[in-house]
């Protein structure tokens, strides 16, 4: 399942985290980003309408990754898969979370905070995880210090990531994907300025291009 994972990791240096309350908003989102650059999509499973948005994602629009966030119950897999989601990232990690995402057939992405919970995961067969809340527990520095005694171990860190920081991540040598909104600001939603979101998931990739 780890393995699967990795495309997770490797498509995109961005993977956008969407809270998008209006279904009518999914498909724009989607395509602004792609045309960005930014081609995996985290849906949060935070708001009542999100296993809708990733139904409309994952019909209309081609050549994206769309999945969800925020998975926090074993029964969520098959809800993800039902409505077209291809994979599965939790903010945190418990055995049961574990065992479902081994059972899934979706690329699942459990998220650690300490080495003795990667350590957990590690003993299930995971290698890849998100690193939440990022800033919160260290941030860059923290996962350089994972990264030398696991040195096979990659991250996708997420919470408190923006513009002014996520290239520091982008350069260890264990990360290769930070997790983020800040390129999909609520007040673009809200403006409906797919352009401008555009524009930001550009220079990010510009960014981490240049790195």
């Amino acid at each position: 399942m780890s393995t699967q994972a990795e495309v997770l990791l490797t498509t995109s240096p961005v993977m956008p985290v969407l809270v998008i309350e209006r279904v009518e908003d999914a498909v724009p989102i989607a395509e602004a980003l792609k045309a960005g650059g930014l081609k995996v999509l985290e849906v949060t499973l935070r708001t009542d309408s999100a296993l809708d948005v990733i139904r409309e994602i994952a019909a209309n629009v081609d050549d994206v990754l769309v999945g969800a966030g925020t998975v926090t119950r074993p029964e969520e897999f098959k809800l993800v898969e039902e409505a077209g989601g291809q994979f599965a990232i939790s903010p945190g990690a418990t055995d049961a979370l574990f065992e479902a995402g081994l059972e899934s057939n979706l690329p699942y992405l459990p998220a650690v905070s300490t080495v003795a919970e990667m350590m957990r995961g590690m003993e299930f067969g995971f290698n890849c995880f998100k690193f939440f809340p990022a800033e919160a527990n260290g941030g860059a520095p923290t996962l350089k210090a994972f990264s030398g005694p696991f040195p096979n171990v990659r991250f996708c860190p997420t919470g408190g990531i923006g513009a002014n920081n996520f290239t520091e991540y982008l350069k260890l040598p264990n990360v290769s994907v930070v997790g983020g909104s800040w390129v999909v600001p609520q007040n673009l939603i809200d403006a409906k300025d797919w352009a401008g979101i555009t524009a930001l998931a550009k220079e990010a990739v510009s960014k981490a291009n240049a790195l």
